[in-house]
């Protein structure tokens, strides 16, 4: 479905379900150069199991219209934006990647009005390194070639996440190609790349929230390897808040390499 957000519309796959912003509401928010299709079983299963979902395509990337967001800041705005254009008075709030610092930053906007937080693939500080993001602008082909080669661990997913034998890399290519170039104004590559590695709020974030924090982190995650989580993690714990930490065996796009490890920790996460 589409929401306008800022005059633009924006679009948010439901998992097939009606919207009903009455239910328990699940936000999902993506990386760079990704769109709401890397939610597919997540966000299908918690629509077809009496949750609301909206898995969006956030503006200026894939279906949806608008800016693309400069900033973490920028983009937390824009989520708080879309709840309230929705209709929507609390919400679990779900990232991966820079999505994840985009989570962290509404949640602790939004205080008690985001119900859970669940990080997936996220670090802090989430450098990107100069080679890459020049790259991004100047030689964006390869740029992407790098990325996924980073950011897979596995050749193949489970049947339950794209199908048995998918091609996981070649499906990410298509992907970061398909993203970016559906932005004819601005490349969405280097501008998300550029707002994970100026982010600087996190640690502060991460204070303020004021609900339960589930860590879903990678094993073998070159691009945001688990250590570099373990700062947020003491931070939570360290004021209070409740946290989790599920570490699975996987590289950086734990959604479709461990899609069903994934979905049953977010599923218990969100119950409890």
């Amino acid at each position: 479905m589409y929401v306008t957000v800022h005059q633009a519309p924006i679009y948010c796959y439901t998992g097939g379900q009606p919207f009903d912003a009455a239910k328990p509401t699940v936000v999902f928010i993506h990386g760079v150069l990704n769109d709401h299709s890397v939610w597919i079983l997540q966000s299908r299963y918690l629509a077809h199991h009496g949750y609301n979902v909206l898995a969006l395509d956030l503006p200026g990337h894939g279906r949806s219209q608008g800016d693309a967001p400069e900033s973490v800041a920028q983009a937390a705005d824009f989520v708080a934006a879309l709840l309230d254009a929705a209709g929507v008075e609390r919400a679990a709030l779900v990232g991966h990647s820079w999505g994840s610092l985009i989570a962290l930053e509404t949640a602790a906007q939004l205080k008690e009005r985001a119900s859970h937080l669940v990080l997936i693939g996220s670090a802090s500080p989430m450098r990107v390194s100069p080679a890459l993001l020049d790259a991004s602008v100047n030689n964006p082909e390869q740029a992407i070639k790098l990325v996924n080669v980073f950011s897979r661990s596995t050749l193949a997913p489970p049947p339950s996440a794209l199908g048995p034998g998918t091609w996981v890399y070649g499906a990410g290519l298509a992907l970061g190609r398909r993203v970016l170039a559906s932005n004819k104004t601005v490349n969405v590559f280097y501008r998300g790349f550029k707002a994970c590695d100026s982010y600087s709020g996190a640690d502060a974030a991460i204070t303020q929230i004021t609900c339960p924090v589930l860590f879903v982190l990678g094993e073998h995650d070159q691009m945001t390897p688990p250590k570099a989580a373990q700062g947020l993690i003491s931070a939570a714990r360290t004021s209070g808040k409740q946290v989790q930490v599920v570490m699975l065996p996987v590289g950086h796009n734990q959604m479709t390499e461990a899609p069903d490890a994934t979905l049953f920790a977010l599923r218990d996460f969100l119950a409890s």
